[in-house]
């Protein structure tokens, strides 16, 4: 069983539509504003990175550069013993105090205790400071501890009432210079052995806290005022460009009400793509025009010339009825009466199909035809229909790719057209081939009335006649030559009219794919057209 689809309610779907609407000039604001909001989101990502980068780095290279200095100094203390060696420490951490914006230092001498510029920061005893909690001095221990226990090299360390440390161990040994008993130097005595220093120099990152921060209010800051702007502005080039789709959409509103007067007017200096898709909407709606036009004009006409013989057909039943018993004589005449009138509904809804059908792709079943042998054909089953004088000029030899049925009836309409207009036994009918760059041309001449220049263009059109007065009977329906340009124009082709040298009427057929360079195929005679 197949699921129908779910229609939202159609106060929800106004809902949504007024909370997202799906108007051009809303789609560019809400794509500029997300574009505009993606670049800030980037830039600011990598703005407020680079700059927390660039000040960690800057930090790194300051507490380097102090630890080195530290080390130099204990280096070159030139202590006699492990416990001066942690004076001169302590003389040098003691003068710089630390502060949250200033240097962490530590040293550790050997197995003692850590020498700093912070007692209450690296204090590892489990007494309680003053005005701290016994919660809080834990806590401050165990950092202490960790500052204390960790590897050489750099390391950032979360510290009570301080925040982030970036801190930078070093591990070296110190030699002692002087033995450390007795004013007397026993040259016998083993070197004395070196002393292990641990040093540490820290430093807060709170300087990177407080510049991300300020990139981060300067960025929020000039954001809403480019998202503002960028909003205002993609509003109004937005009003402006839809400004041509909106007068379209107007249009076709009107259009669809059923006025096809309306045509878009041109804009003052417009973009070459709306002068284009306007010239193309003023297009359609003249092709539009006109075919609803020809349309009505083709039902009018189609209408009238059914009615003429069923309005036959009803007023020879009706004759009959109104008789009683009619004779074998009357009945032999309505009928052939009725069925002169009903091939010529068949005959009229035939073409009628057959024009149908050239709007189609499949109207056409191209294959290579003898060219000669093909016209030859067509003209010896239409000449014999008729009493004229009929004229074939040479056909020349070659290979025409064509629908032999579609490419038949079009040429027995133009010489069955010449036939109804030329006066029979010394009317003339003339038939000329001649090719040319790959065409091919098919003339019909007749010395009939002809046709009037004025005329000669819409003698194509459906159920148009030259002769409005001349009745249905002898004039046909008019839909012989609309015929022929339907198959003309879909073998790639076309037709015209001109005045003829016999004093008639001419018609040329001109097609393409015309060879006169190759071998025929078998011939074969091909069956006449119904």
């Amino acid at each position: 069983m197949r699921r129908r689809r779910y229609t939202p309610p159609r106060s929800r779907r106004a809902l949504r539509e007024w909370v997202w609407p799906r108007t051009l000039r809303f789609r560019l604001v809400a794509s500029v504003a997300a574009l505009v909001a993606l670049s800030f989101a980037i830039t600011f990502l990598a703005v407020y990175r680079g700059t927390g980068t660039a000040v960690r780095a800057q930090i790194e290279r300051e507490i380097g550069a102090d630890a080195s200095a530290f080390e130099r100094m204990l280096q070159g203390a030139h202590s006699t013993s492990a416990r001066a060696l942690r004076a001169v420490a302590g003389a040098y951490v003691n003068d710089q105090p630390f502060r949250a914006s200033s240097t962490l230092l530590f040293a550790i001498v050997g197995r003692s205790a850590p020498t700093t510029n912070q007692p209450e920061l690296l204090n590892t005893a489990s007494s309680v400071d003053r005005g701290e909690s016994k919660s809080a001095q834990l806590r401050e221990d165990a950092a202490a501890r960790r500052l204390l226990a960790e590897r050489s090299g750099f390391a950032t360390i979360a510290v009570a009432d301080i925040g982030e440390l970036r801190l930078v161990r070093e591990r070296f040994a110190v030699p002692l210079s002087a033995p450390v008993r007795g004013d007397d130097v026993d040259s016998d005595r083993p070197p004395l052995r070196p002393v292990i220093v641990t040093i540490g120099v820290g430093e807060s990152l709170a300087p990177v806290a407080s510049a991300q921060a300020g990139v981060a209010r300067a960025f929020i800051l000039a954001g809403v005022i480019v998202l503002v702007a960028s909003l205002l502005a993609a509003y109004l080039l937005g009003s402006r460009f839809s400004l041509p789709l909106r007068r379209m959409a107007r249009v076709a509103m009107r259009v669809d009400a059923g006025d096809l007067a309306p045509r878009i007017a041109p804009a003052a200096n417009p973009a070459q793509e709306v002068r284009v898709l306007g010239d193309a909407f003023n297009h359609m709606l003249d092709r539009l025009t006109d075919a609803f036009s020809r349309q009505r004009t083709f039902v009018a006409d189609a209408s009238h010339e059914l009615r003429t013989p069923l309005t036959v057909l009803q007023g020879q039943l009706e004759l009959l009825l109104s008789q009683g018993e009619p004779s074998a004589r009357e009945l032999a005449r309505v009928g052939a009466l009725m069925e002169a009138e009903i091939g010529r509904i068949r005959r009229l809804i035939d073409d009628l199909l057959a024009l149908a059908k050239s709007e189609r792709r499949e109207l056409l079943r191209r294959q290579e035809l003898d060219l000669e042998r093909f016209v030859l054909d067509i003209w010896e089953g239409i000449t014999a229909t008729a009493h004229r004088r009929f004229e074939l000029a040479s056909v020349p030899a070659g290979i025409l790719e064509a629908d032999p049925d579609r490419l038949a009836q079009a040429l027995r309409n133009l010489i069955s057209n010449a036939i109804e207009h030329t006066a029979e036994g010394e009317g003339l009918v003339r038939l000329s081939v001649a090719a040319a760059d790959g065409r091919v041309c098919f003339t019909v001449d007749d010395d009939g009335p002809g046709i009037p220049e004025s005329e000669r263009e819409r003698i194509f059109d459906r159920f148009h006649r030259t002769d409005s007065a001349r009745g249905r009977r002898a004039g046909g329906a008019g839909l012989g030559l609309a015929i022929v340009r339907a198959i003309a124009r879909a073998h790639g082709g076309g037709v015209r009219a001109a005045a003829s040298p016999a004093g008639g009427a001419r018609i040329v057929l001109e097609l393409p794919c015309f060879s006169a360079q190759r071998e025929a195929p078998d011939r074969q005679r091909l069956s006449e057209v119904a």
